[in-house]
């Protein structure tokens, strides 16, 4: 096995360090007590020379890092040291067997430890700073899933490492477990999609949450959470809609918040045939600049659109510094064409109908 060989080349390095005696068993104890003194000064390294250095570097990834890798490194020399020593005694191979096995078995461990803690640590480190520069939720939803799949993934390669060490042919297991992921992937479509389309959210930024959005079945509504499977939209009377990511990730989504917040507001006005037309306008502006939510720029706009059937049509578009303020702005602008047109003997008319009788 390839890492049986690693391991064998790594304790005859060691060995070749040494000087060699004429009894054996003092050239194991001087290499046990040599591998012993290795794994101190590397983790006096560690403690002294390396923290030192990443103390000043801007990141603390490097701290982080080399912390958690003290142990593993001091244990793993140690036993390189202990694997050269049993082979310096005098004994067959076939005596070492077992005794190889379950030093290779702790070995894939120890080293199984630093991998995983480094992985664990890069994927914290950069998934905190990817949600904080696109402020979603990635550090709280994504990365425990993230954490899991590398803990899955790296017990998994250690657990066939081992059973290789062992001489236990692995291949079946391999393909049983290909079968078994497959099978899973079939039974698990929709989470699966899911899963996928709430990655594809958070990458695409689609929306984010506090952002007001128009689902493409119509319903307007504030994002509150995008969760791993489904996102959850509060709508404008308060009703909670749960949509799975996989559908709401391949449906058109309007966005009001992007790529600002601000958004204009029409308000349709008809009035009756006889009235000026420049005086309209002027009440409409002067409607509009009184709004409190109303921007003053952009300006309020007053549009004549046509000549309709019963009034003549104006088009009054205003702008609100966000989405939630789009209601509340049609409030105070048509209260105030209420009472301006009011003043000013502005009728507002109605459809009508003339019918009439046979006698």
């Amino acid at each position: 096995m390839s890492f049986n060989l690693t391991l064998a080349n790594l304790s005859a390095e060691t060995t070749s360090f040494f000087p060699a005696t004429s009894s054996p068993y003092l050239n194991a104890g001087i290499i046990f007590l040599a591998s012993i003194i290795l794994a101190w000064i590397a983790d006096l390294l560690f403690k002294q020379v390396f923290t030192r250095i990443a103390a000043h570097t801007e990141t603390d990834i490097d701290d982080k890092i080399i912390g958690s890798l003290m142990g593993p490194i001091f244990y793993a020399v140690l036993i390189i040291g202990i694997y050269a020593s049993f082979h310096a005694l005098p004994f067959t191979e076939s005596h070492f067997i077992y005794i190889d096995n379950l030093i290779q078995t702790v070995f894939i461990i120890v080293a199984s430890v630093g991998v995983s803690r480094v992985s664990l640590i890069l994927i914290d480190s950069v998934g905190k700073k990817f949600a904080a520069r696109t402020k979603s939720a990635l550090d709280e939803e994504m990365l425990p899933l993230f954490k899991n799949i590398a803990r899955i993934i790296i017990i998994f390669v250690a657990l066939m490492l081992t059973l290789a060490a062992w001489d236990v042919n692995v291949t079946p297991l391999l393909a049983s477990a290909g079968v078994l992921g497959i099978a899973l992937a079939f039974a698990a479509q929709s989470t699966v999609a899911n899963l996928f389309g709430g990655v594809a959210i958070y990458f695409d930024k689609p929306f984010k949450i506090g952002d007001r959005i128009q689902l493409e079945t119509g319903e307007i509504g504030d994002v509150l959470e995008v969760g791993i499977r489904s996102s959850r939209v509060r709508t404008l009377d308060d009703t909670l809609i749960i949509i799975p990511n996989d559908k709401i990730a391949n449906s058109k989504i309007i966005n009001f918040h992007q790529p600002v917040p601000r958004m204009n507001v029409k308000i349709n006005v008809g009035v009756a045939y006889g009235t000026n037309p420049a005086k309209v306008k002027k009440i409409l502006l002067k409607i509009a600049n009184d709004s409190p939510t109303a921007l003053k720029d952009p300006k309020p706009q007053v549009l004549f659109l046509e000549h309709g059937d019963f009034a003549l049509k104006f088009l009054l578009i205003v702008w609100v510094n966000e989405p939630s303020k789009k209601y509340v702005a049609i409030d105070e602008i048509n209260e105030g064409i209420a009472r301006e047109f009011a003043r000013e003997k502005i009728d507002i008319p109605f459809p009508t109908q003339t019918v009439y009788m046979r006698k």
